[in-house]
């Protein structure tokens, strides 16, 4: 099992934020396109709990891979949880937490995620799927400065 963990803070409010994160459509906004990211269903409502999204994702060769994922508990302004039903992970538990702090947000993800293939999987992650996700949290960070600005405030 491996763990990803990103912290970003932005200058907007606690409301701008869950009103832009908590919209499955705008995962497509501050996805690389290079990972051929589609929305195919399920992002037409407001999150909540139960949600079903299907996707598809060109994660390795351009080859396109159908990835569903289920919102699996909302809290409203304060966390989300998304968890893959089928894709190209064996197992990945993302949880998104918002906190605001004087001047914005803090915005934390902790992905929980396990690879396929047993040993070739773990091989790889280093190599491949480490930097990929990597890449794809750094083109989140860049576009979300992009849309909102960037963070200028003190955490204290």
């Amino acid at each position: 099992m491996y763990t990803k963990k990103s912290i970003q803070t932005l200058p907007i409010s606690i409301d701008e934020a869950w009103d832009f994160l908590s919209n499955p459509a705008n995962l497509e906004t501050i996805t690389p396109s290079f990972l051929g990211f589609e929305i195919v269903s399920g992002a037409d409502k407001k999150m909540y709990a139960g949600q079903i999204i299907q996707y598809t994702v060109k994660p390795l060769l351009g080859l396109k891979m159908e990835w569903v994922t289920e919102i699996s508990h909302v809290n409203e302004k304060t966390f989300f949880v998304d968890e893959q039903r089928f894709g190209p992970y064996k197992f990945w538990h993302h949880k998104h937490f918002l906190r605001e702090i004087p001047g914005g947000v803090e915005m934390e993800d902790i992905v929980n995620y396990k690879l396929p293939f047993g040993f070739l999987g773990n091989l790889v992650h280093p190599i491949i799927v480490k930097p990929k996700l990597d890449q794809i949290f750094e083109h989140r960070t860049k576009k979300l400065i992009e849309l909102f600005g960037e963070f200028k405030g003190n955490k204290n």
